[in-house]
């Protein structure tokens, strides 16, 4: 299996992952979305919306088996302890899966906890920390494993979280062993170099680990992450395509030199995914 880190080689050629979301049944025909799109690796959610979705470690096997293409799983602190999530590790080591993207998860309302606990055992960069060690076959016990895994970790930057608090969180993770990292959607490119600056300040040296900047397909009927400008929102709500918007924003990401994509296809009301939505984006790189 071909980790993130070894696509980002370097070079300038563009590197995507598009995300993914495990369906709410167990047929493997509903994973047909993942036929739909070509990006370097399809990277499968963790439960969202907070909703029964097959295991995303499983969906990701499942993915590579039917399409031949790359799959990366998430992993969310919030719901296991620490035994289930290494016990979680080593079956998706032993499914052959080498990239994990670790998460917090989104917190629980109060009306969720009167029907399911918040774990949160280990903290999101804690985990990182401990799926190194695993790959230098210790658990979280300090015991040795009988083989070690050999994952490449990914994990989360939100910056509508706020530039500083953003810049120490990604240096802990960097320290801790993240390999890459993704965004949320961007459409501003001047917060990427604030972010740059901001971690520079923090670190002493620049980031020098692959990100992956957050591109979302926007659709009128559906739902959207980050802070949206407004005038893209009069765009949609005029009738321009996302995919039109989406494939403007990735020309600019290209000539600043931001070559890693994480492709957010459009997100419709019921959780429901427009990936030929996002293939029409992937498309678009072949003009470029």
């Amino acid at each position: 299996m071909t980790k993130v880190t070894e696509k980002c080689d370097g070079s300038d050629k563009t590197v995507v992952i598009c995300d993914f979301s495990p369906p709410r049944g167990s047929d493997p025909a509903l994973l047909s979305g993942a036929h739909s799109v070509s990006p370097d690796f399809i990277s499968v959610a963790y439960s969202p919306g907070k909703a029964v979705r097959v295991d995303s470690a499983i969906a990701a096997h499942t993915i590579r088996q039917q399409t031949g293409r790359e799959a990366i799983f998430t992993l969310a602190t919030r719901d296991m302890n620490r035994l289930a999530t290494q016990n979680h590790l080593l079956g998706a080591a032993m499914l052959g899966l080498d990239n994990v993207i670790v998460v917090g998860g989104d917190a629980f309302t109060e009306r969720d906890l009167a029907a399911v606990k918040d774990v949160r055992d280990f903290r999101p960069t804690e985990l990182i920390a401990a799926i190194k060690s695993m790959n230098q076959g210790v658990d979280y016990k300090g015991l040795n494993l009988r083989s070690p895994t050999d994952f490449c970790v990914g994990a989360a930057i939100d910056l509508g979280r706020g530039i500083e608090r953003e810049a120490r969180l990604t240096r802990a993770k960097a320290s801790a062993g993240a390999d890459f990292f993704i965004t949320q959607p961007i459409y501003d490119l001047s917060i990427v170099e604030r972010f740059k600056d901001g971690y520079e300040s923090v670190a002493g040296e620049r980031l020098s680990k692959p990100v992956f900047w957050g591109l979302q397909v926007l659709d009128a009927r559906g739902l959207v992450f980050g802070d949206v400008p407004q005038f893209i929102r009069e765009e949609l709500e005029g009738g321009r395509e996302g995919v039109d918007i989406a494939a403007e924003l990735l020309h600019e990401f290209l000539a600043a030199g931001m070559t890693t994509i994480y492709l957010v296809p459009p997100i419709l009301r019921g959780g429901l995914r427009d990936y030929e939505a996002a293939q029409r984006v992937l498309d678009a790189l072949e003009g470029i």
